[in-house]
């Protein structure tokens, strides 16, 4: 219980359910209806594959007969797929024809990560041309499997767990720059010579660091706390030095000072490379979630700074955030844009401006009609915002979600039941697996303690 301990002291943390009937009631009813929505617009089956597969849809287009092929899908989209499958469905079978389409659609470089895109031709679906990786993408798929591993368990037809391994080893020996020990854009990364710009470079939305203490814990790999805390280097080092919590879509080596930098204009995608723009614009959730989670300070205080910056750019009226910022906070648009309003509804989470988190949960509800990578990404912070998010590795009692069980657990447990404090993950403390906080959890709690200090 105590691996890792001087590094992270959480690095196992609650599970947030076992099985589909654990979830009744954690999904509020509108997470549940825009799930509904999200599914029929979004997830498609692949009319060509002999097998049934599904993939998220993320183009407005449908191939029209006109013998030019359509793109249909990223990987990104499909780990997002991937992952809200795992956690909404009541049945596997989506999930699984998920699984099957990332399977048929492989990277050439590492044998266990997704492609990046694809492409509709009018007689298949097929990779695009460089069927290589993105590191995001491949993340959420391993997590998502995770899940699946938690929900179904790994004795059906596809062995979950050992395929989430896979991918996470895969990860670690083809995305990841073992000199700084920083994620890389994608597998074709690895393949450039070390002192090449693009080898070091690394994208702040893929700073998923939540899962980085699962990933070690389930492949026994503790260089994944390597990756866990120089990923936090860099996010401090650009929180101290803007005030704002702003994270550019990309950051490149300095190489003078073995900084990480904002990067230059169209490094990678566009103008906006090195400002907080369509990728970074995910960090507030997706860095949030490492302290509701995790309990990791550093990710409390970039969640801290990033909401205290947006309420006061924007007066605390959520519709006024805008699609995109300077570094210093200075808008690039003069438009707002779902994708970079949900996001921030985590962020709000992890601190006490309730009034915000409401108001943005509003918003964001209450949005209407989007494309794709909004629609996704607010599916997903819906989640999050209920907390029916899974969690990968638990401890047995850890309701305080400090990284061991002890007499404190028991103390909150007791606090939870006469009703004077809330339970940083009350799914730990369902010892019986029932699906109900009671008396017989603590009891059985204060056994499971005695026997530890005995």
């Amino acid at each position: 219980m105590h691996i890792f301990k001087k590094t992270v002291a959480f690095i196992c943390v609650v599970a947030s359910m076992v099985s589909m009937s654990a979830c009744e009631g954690v999904f509020t009813t509108d997470t549940e209806n825009f799930y509904d929505y999200w599914k029929e617009k979004y997830v498609v089956q692949d009319k060509y594959a002999d097998d049934e597969q599904y993939y998220v849809w993320y183009s407005d287009t449908p191939y029209s007969d006109d013998n030019t092929g359509v793109e249909v899908t990223v990987s990104e989209a499909h780990g997002y797929g991937m992952l809200i499958t795992a956690s909404m469905e009541t049945n596997r079978d989506i999930f699984d024809g998920m699984y099957r389409y990332y399977r048929a659609h492989l990277s050439e470089i590492g044998p266990n990560l997704m492609a990046w895109q694809q492409e509709d031709n009018g007689t298949a679906i097929v990779n695009t041309s460089g069927a290589d990786s993105a590191t995001d993408g491949d993340m959420d798929i391993a997590y998502a499997l995770l899940i699946a591993d938690k929900v179904w368990g790994s004795d059906g037809d596809i062995n979950y767990r050992q395929s989430a391994i896979d991918i996470i080893n895969d990860i670690m020996e083809y995305e990841v720059n073992k000199t700084d020990w920083t994620l890389q854009l994608g597998d074709w990364a690895s393949e450039t010579d070390e002192n090449d710009v693009e080898y070091s470079a690394t994208r702040a939305s893929d700073f998923i660091v939540q899962y980085m203490p699962a990933f070690a814990k389930v492949t026994g790999d503790d260089r994944w706390m390597n990756v866990y805390n120089s990923t936090y280097d860099i996010i401090n080092s650009i929180v101290d030095e803007y005030n704002t919590g702003i994270l550019p879509d990309f950051l490149i080596k300095d190489s003078e000072t073995g900084k990480f930098v904002p990067s230059p204009p169209d490094f990678l995608e566009s103008e906006h490379d090195g400002e907080y723009y369509y990728n970074s614009c995910r960090t507030p959730w997706r860095i949030g979630m490492d302290y509701l989670i995790n309990g990791n300070e550093d990710a409390k205080k970039f969640a801290d700074t990033i909401t205290s910056f947006i309420v006061e750019s924007t007066n605390g009226d959520p519709s006024e955030i805008k699609a995109g910022y300077t570094l210093d906070g200075t808008p690039i648009e003069d438009y707002d844009d779902l994708c970079f309003i949900a996001p921030f509804m985590i962020s709000a989470k992890c601190g006490d401006n309730t009034e915000w988190h409401d108001a943005l949960r509003e918003t964001v509800l209450n949005y209407g009609d989007d494309v794709y990578f909004g629609d996704t990404i607010k599916m997903l912070c819906l989640m999050v915002d209920d907390g029916g998010w899974y969690v990968w590795p638990y401890i047995k009692g850890d309701v305080n979600s400090d990284g061991e069980f002890d007499k404190s657990d028991v103390i909150a447990m007791c606090d939870y039941l006469l009703g004077n404090d809330e339970l940083k993950n009350w799914e730990a403390g369902d010892i019986n697996e029932d699906g109900v906080l009671d008396v017989f959890d603590l009891c059985l709690m204060q056994k499971m303690l005695y026997y530890i200090d005995n």
